[in-house]
């Protein structure tokens, strides 16, 4: 099944837009395993729609209600213990509008899954509110990172990122040698997750100027691990780069993805792109870090750094040519329905979770997660 994945931490989530629920199954958490609930709901709640002029009006409480794998522990009800035993998690979708997607069935939205999946299932394919293929399932996916972050932290790795540009606005980068927990985990506490509030505020400016023309916009998010031992992954095809790029390619909108200097190395030279080592206090370490912490597909201990670009939300409400695929007519459509003006300041846990996810898969499978 494509939305099953996973080795040695397998998922599959399950559900669409308006189905009753939606939900995940998580198997392969180890047992004694310390979940802190308000953490996880926390972490949850940076996906959420806050209203307002960034982001959809379609509000939904996203409460993962646990059908089985946690535990409440005896001293403290809001910590949860890992059984050792497949974790299941419901999501319950309760503020849906189906009637704004009748159309769908046979007119396609320009940039949407509406015809490839109509052609793929033949015609059986939910469409309301985008149906599997809508972002509404990247919620249980944010809870399975939320897990796969709170193991992590317990030994001592810490995933997180921030917006790196929205269309033409850019946000400081992350120091790629020099990046601290600090900066990680402050980024993390923001409504809208940036190193620079000035650009920030120009971003958000740019993304309500979109809404208002009833259009949208894009953008870049920058992820980070620090903590990473070195040697982790695999070559070829279970490399580090693959596993996170397989999970972060299942997040609607994923367009593009690059490690370290990515695209920037066509530009390099050899003499220019190489990380020299050198020895500091004990440790192995680079005096640059342009492979982003990745080295034949195996981490060299430095901080892991990539970046993943966002499209435009495809649901626009300008009016646009398109075609209704059961008469074979050529058609304009205006788009019904709540969608987001951008899609990249909600991706953002969505992208932690992923590499989160990815990271603590290989970490299970190393030997290196005692």
């Amino acid at each position: 099944m494509s939305s099953t994945w996973g080795n040695n931490l397998k998922l599959s989530i399950f559900g669409e837009s308006h189905s009753k629920a939606i939900g995940i199954v998580l198997d392969g958490v180890p047992a004694g395993t310390v979940i802190d609930f308000q953490s996880l709901l926390f972490f949850m709640a940076r996906r959420s729609s806050k209203g307002g002029k960034l982001d959809t009006p379609r509000l939904e409480k996203d409460f993962p209600i646990i059908q089985s794998g946690l535990l409440p522990d005896e001293q403290d009800p809001q910590r949860l213990i890992a059984c050792g035993t497949p974790i299941c998690a419901l999501i319950e979708n309760s503020n849906t509008q189906s009637k704004d997607y009748e159309q769908m069935k046979t007119v396609a939205r320009p940039g949407h899954a509406d015809y490839t999946g109509f052609m793929r299932y033949h015609g059986y394919n939910d469409v309301r509110g985008g149906g599997h293929f809508s972002g509404r399932l990247t919620a249980p996916l944010c809870f399975a990172g939320a897990v796969a972050k709170q193991f992590l932290r317990s030994k001592g790795i810490e995933v997180g990122a921030h917006i790196a540009c929205v269309g033409p606005v850019q946000d400081t980068r992350f120091d790629p040698v020099g990046l601290d927990l600090r900066t990680l985990l402050s980024v993390q506490e923001k409504f809208f997750p940036v190193l620079d509030d000035a650009a920030g505020q120009q971003m958000q400016q740019l993304i309500e100027d979109s809404r208002d023309r009833l259009d949208s916009v894009g953008g870049i998010i920058e992820c980070a691990a620090l903590g990473l031992p070195a040697g982790l992954g695999d070559p070829m095809f279970d490399c580090i780069e693959s596993r996170i790029s397989s999970l972060i390619f299942g997040i609607p909108a994923v367009k593009g993805l690059e490690f370290g200097q990515g695209f920037g190395f066509a530009t390099m030279t050899g003499s220019q792109a190489n990380d020299p080592f050198y020895m500091q206090g004990g440790q192995v370490r680079t005096s640059s870090n342009h492979n982003g912490g990745i080295l034949g597909g195996i981490t060299d201990g430095m901080p892991l750094l990539f970046r993943t670009v966002i499209k435009p939300t495809p649901s626009i409400s300008q009016k646009q040519k398109t075609v209704n695929f059961k008469t074979g007519e050529n058609v304009e459509l205006v788009i019904k329905g709540r969608h987001d003006p951008c899609i990249v300041r909600r991706a953002v846990p969505c992208i932690e979770s992923a590499a989160a996810i990815a990271l603590m898969d290989c970490l299970l499978g190393s030997g290196k997660n005692n």
